[in-house]
């Protein structure tokens, strides 16, 4: 059998799995990146038992849970340091089926790029300019002023957010929205000697968040509602100034934390689902077809998702066609479910500014069981890879 060619734009988590599922698939792949080289970019993520279950199915979750950390118990307060809810660990094994991981970005992105089997083309500072639909499908992009066109059996839009497939080939797709949310990350730099509580803390129109990683740093996140655009000089003095004076150990981390090392970004969505992830010999995958605010923290676990379903609709010699609309139903229904969730999920809890609506929110956390709480997640989370062979 002649080997077939795909090409993935986009080497993030989402295109790098969808190289490995391709790969364990008999395919040949390139990834191209536009970013010039691989860095230690981005900060923590957790990872929950879909996310998992979707890299064991890439052979890889071994070397990601010897990286990263399980989460430990924790729970939702309130800035002054009131629980609303108590959450323990053993609890997210019984309700969920299996623990979360924290890990660094950095870290998960390094093991998906190390497990690309030997023959996997990968193109860094690789602009895609053009792609073409087909069947063939093309691909144009510029690397060191060098025009190169690929022909491909299939062509991979994994370019995130700001996806060029996207804007090429959905051209009536309407941009991606702006959420009305600012959020900071940062990682401590130092393993944390205090207790490592998973935790969300919410005030009206903030929430500040912590998540223990592997290597005994810790991950943070805080997020307001603000105007789209805003900087500041010194990101971590922004951050100081709005969560500072919050309960402990909030105040401690920012301390541990070096200023050059906090991002801030503004958080848009998919505000328009799209009718159909897949056009010709083309299909869109992740962020790309399914952008979501991170409210659940399903984004990279929908983008894993994609991948493993993408790569077992195209075993065997599937007809390309066929593969990929057996990919967009099983796909598209549930990532926009999920997407649509989180946004609401968001306006329910960090966005929530009226006092009155805030108190209630709070009673109703603190009233519902924290197993009750878990079983409304597990419908995101609880998810298995379809069969090879299912039709």
């Amino acid at each position: 059998m002649v080997d077939r060619t795909a090409v993935v734009v986009g080497a993030g988590i989402g295109g790098l799995c969808t190289g490995l599922a391709l790969r364990r698939q008999g395919w040949q792949v390139t990834v191209l990146e536009r970013a010039p080289a691989f860095g230690a970019v981005g900060a923590g993520i957790a990872l929950f038992s879909n996310a998992l279950t979707g890299l064991a199915s890439l052979g890889v979750d071994e070397r990601i849970r010897a990286a990263g950390r399980v989460e430990a118990s924790g729970g939702t307060r309130t800035s002054d340091g009131r629980w609303l809810a108590r959450l323990d660990a053993a609890d997210l094994v019984d309700q969920l089926g299996t623990e979360s991981l924290g890990i660094h970005r950095a870290t998960l992105h390094g093991i998906l790029r190390d497990a690309l089997p030997e023959g996997t083309t990968t193109v860094t500072g690789a602009e895609v300019v053009e792609v073409v639909a087909g069947p063939p499908a093309e691909v144009t992009y510029v690397s060191d002023s060098t025009r190169t066109t690929l022909r491909a059996d299939l062509v991979i839009g994994a370019d995130g957010l700001r996806s060029v497939v996207r804007r090429r080939l959905w051209p009536d797709a309407p941009a991606p929205v702006y959420v009305g949310t600012t959020a900071w990350r940062g990682v401590t730099d130092q393993p944390w000697a205090g207790e490592p509580l998973v935790g969300i803390t919410w005030a009206p129109g903030a929430e500040f968040g912590t998540v223990p990683l592997g290597d005994g740093r810790i991950y943070w996140f805080g997020a307001v509602n603000a105007p789209e655009g805003g900087r500041a000089p010194d990101e971590l003095s922004a951050v100081r100034e709005r969560f500072g004076s919050w309960h402990a150990p909030i105040p401690a981390l920012l301390d541990a934390t070096s200023p050059e090392t906090v991002l801030r970004n503004d958080l848009y969505h998919l505000g328009t689902p799209l009718g159909s992830y897949v056009t010709g010999a083309v299909a869109l995958l992740g962020d790309a077809a399914h952008a979501m605010t991170p409210n659940l923290g399903q984004g990279a676990a929908q983008a894993i998702e994609d991948a493993v379903v993408l790569g077992l609709s195209l075993a065997g010699g599937t007809d390309v066609a066929a593969g990929l609309a057996r990919y967009d139903t099983e796909r598209r229904p549930r990532s926009q479910q999920i997407a649509r969730a989180s946004y609401l999920v968001g306006r329910f809890g960090q966005q929530l500014r009226n006092p009155l609506a805030v108190g209630l929110r709070n009673v109703m956390v603190r009233l519902t069981p924290p197993r009750v709480a878990l079983r409304s997640m597990a419908r995101y989370v609880d998810w298995r890879p379809p069969s090879e062979t299912r039709a």
